[in-house]
């Protein structure tokens, strides 16, 4: 697993050497733009807007539109100013409770990894103590020149850093159109018979049970195509019908997931 980042968490007066490791990957199927009669790849150039001109990587700055097509340029030494030594280290501000962040402000998860040396101890005893008072740290780090805030929590044997949306980066649900003409009270049988189709839907979270199904279709298209196996044509999908009956909806529903009894054997007489 290769480190992305490295650096130090500052627990109080400690400072402990840690490294980062991305903790999930992109499985995604990445597809290629190719010219349709050449079938290869589509090469796409740096141009300038104004003049035309193709641009080399040297050439090319960094810049604010503050208002139509008027910039301002901001260089790479004045970023780097900004960021300080605040870029390898970790200050962990506060500790809360997981429960209270709600999942809209996750971002992306790393691996913390001690940084060997005399920070292992310091790393562990830090670990046991976020697992033992069942909290996470609250902290800031820069990635990539990028501030980000940050929950920090024990996982196992070592500890996770989940990069966290700051509040204004995170859309009021009141801008969602139509959200205010949601009506506030419902019938008290339909709110049964939903609650009783939750019900019998629940289970434990088991994270192997659920597979991209999309991406193992799209593989398996891929590798009949490579092979020289042509795709089987498939009748269209059927549309949803436009709901009428709420109740009879969910009545049908609690019918076709309601768990299917066992007919019990009869034991044969001697």
């Amino acid at each position: 697993m290769r480190t992305m980042w490295k650096g130090s968490i500052q627990f109080g007066l400690v400072y402990i050497p840690i490294k980062l490791y991305t903790a999930t990957e992109d499985k995604d199927i990445k597809l290629r733009m190719l010219h349709k009669d050449c079938m290869a790849p589509i090469n796409y150039t740096r141009t300038c807007s104004k003049c035309g001109k193709e641009v080399s990587y040297e050439n090319i700055v960094k810049g604010y539109e503050y208002s139509p097509e008027q910039f301002v340029a901001v260089s790479e030494e004045e970023l780097s100013h900004l960021q300080e030594d605040s870029d390898k280290s970790i200050e962990i501000i506060n500790f809360v409770n997981l429960s209270e962040i709600d999942p809209i402000f996750y971002e992306k998860s790393y691996y913390i990894g001690p940084d060997g040396g005399n920070g292992l101890k310091a790393y562990s005893l830090l670990r046991q103590a976020i697992g033992d008072s069942a909290k996470i740290g609250i902290a800031n780090i820069i990635i990539r020149s990028k501030q980000h805030l940050a929950a920090i929590r024990s996982h196992g044997n070592g500890m996770i850093l989940e990069t966290l949306y700051y509040p204004d980066e995170v859309r009021s649900i009141e801008e969602v159109p139509e959200i205010g003409n949601v009506a506030g009270e419902n019938v008290q049988k339909e709110l049964d018979m939903a609650t009783q189709l939750i019900d019998q839907l629940a289970t434990e979270f088991q994270p192997e049970n659920y597979k991209d199904e999309y991406r193992l279709k799209l593989e398996n298209l891929i590798q009949n195509k490579i092979a020289g196996i042509k795709p089987e044509q498939k009748k269209g999908v059927p549309q949803p019908k436009n709901v009428v009956d709420l109740l009879s909806a969910l009545e049908a529903s609690v019918k076709e997931t309601r768990p299917k009894k066992r007919t019990a054997r009869r034991k044969k007489t001697v």
